[in-house]
């Protein structure tokens, strides 16, 4: 029997999403400078297109045993650089936005599941080695459980972040009575602009997967209702780096209107004038440092604050919260 070709498969597909969203992601960090937060779904992506690449060299096409076997043992290595990376997004931001003390108890946390994550992953990759070179000894029951425990864990770990990013959020929305008084539109607003909302969304993928994969009958085959809804929710996964890219322009974009709006107000201050403003409200900012501001020395330590301020005066109330040089800024500019 011949080997199925290659873009009549789901495999083909998968992979073009990640090889398309890896070049997505390379114009991205040109336009916002590369850094490790914009890194993130490079690498993602990459080990996306490779990974179901090799899926099909693996399990689809007619090749050698030894090769079919080195080719499943990468793609292994490549899936969990695809589905452990995606929390490593939240993971950067977290790192610099928590305090002390809860990021030590974040990153206890999210280690410890990356550590046991890493364990399935590599326990899946030698069952299907030996799968493949011992064709008389079936580990497919083997390989499901291990799948369950591992995609399991990576639910634990997506909930620990969306827990942190949620909490995170919810601490500045306290903050501000304007955004307490805010209407559902209003806050639905927000909460969809919001970079610790939108990585939350990972959390019920992570879950869904690891209920669907416990149904699955054959190696790499969708083959009933439970498999194909598994590889639906795989496939939005792949697609989970573009909310990244979009992430990333999106703080970009803010920072450059915070920094334009401010170069306003201090040329009309200059001036001995209020600000030039056409709408009267609230202006409610809250933000960290980003990375596409240079650091400046002498102000790592100073913490920024929620910034209030009446467009009927001149007045302004800055409620402090504390900062820790987050790789990307998230703001929001409200007006009520």
């Amino acid at each position: 029997m011949s080997s199925p070709v290659y873009f009549e498969l789901s495999w083909s597909i998968l992979s073009t999403i990640g090889l398309i969203t890896f070049f997505i992601a390379l114009m991205v960090a040109g336009i916002v400078r590369l850094t490790t937060i914009s890194l993130i779904p490079i690498i993602v992506s990459a080990a996306c297109a490779v990974s179901n690449g090799l899926c099909y060299y693996a399990f689809y096409a007619d090749n050698p045993k030894n090769s079919r076997a080195v080719a499943a043992a990468f793609a292994d290595i490549f899936w969990f650089i695809q589905e452990a990376g995606l929390s490593m997004y939240s993971y950067q931001i977290l790192a610099k936005v928590l305090n002390r003390k809860q990021r030590t108890v974040f990153m206890s946390l999210f280690w410890s599941c990356i550590v046991v994550i890493f364990g399935c992953r590599m326990t899946i990759l030698v069952s299907r080695v030996t799968e493949i070179e011992n064709t008389e000894q079936t580990l497919q029951s083997r390989i499901n459980k291990l799948h369950m425990a591992y995609f399991i864990m990576i639910a634990v770990v997506e909930t620990i972040s969306a827990f942190f990013l949620i909490r995170t959020f919810a601490k500045a929305k306290r903050a501000s009575v304007a955004i307490q008084s805010w209407t559902a539109r209003g806050l639905f607003e927000l909460l969809s602009r919001s970079a610790e909302i939108r990585l939350a969304t990972l959390c019920p993928i992570g879950i869904t997967r690891a209920i669907t994969y416990s149904f699955q009958a054959t190696a790499q085959a969708a083959t009933d209702t439970a498999s194909q809804l598994d590889r639906f929710v795989y496939t939005l996964e792949c697609l989970f780096p573009m909310i990244m890219i979009v992430d990333v322009l999106a703080s970009k974009l803010t920072y450059s209107r915070t920094v334009i709006s401010n170069s306003d107000r201090s040329r009309t201050r200059s001036r001995g004038g209020p600000a030039d403003v056409p709408n009267s409200g609230i202006e409610v900012e809250f933000s960290v440092r980003t990375d596409f501001e240079p650091s400046k020395r002498g102000n790592s330590g100073k913490s920024q604050g929620i910034r209030l301020s009446s467009r009927e005066t001149t007045s302004e109330e800055t409620i402090p919260v504390a900062s820790h040089g987050a790789d990307v800024g998230h703001s929001a500019n409200c007006h009520v």
